[in-house]
């Protein structure tokens, strides 16, 4: 995904898929699986990295 995202937007969206989720289960689910996301994005970004200068 190349635009980021508010936990407000997210919870829209699972709205509009007729999923019925508060703001703060969004949030919780972010707390938890968030920073397992991002650490795949930087490794992704480090392997890129590392491609382009070999």
């Amino acid at each position: 995904m190349k635009y980021p995202l508010s936990l407000r937007t997210v919870e829209d969206l699972l709205h509009e898929r007729v999923t019925d989720n508060c703001h703060e289960t969004v949030r919780l689910w972010w707390n938890r699986f968030g920073p397992m996301f991002a650490a795949e994005i930087r490794n992704k970004r480090v392997d890129r990295m590392r491609e382009h200068t070999h």
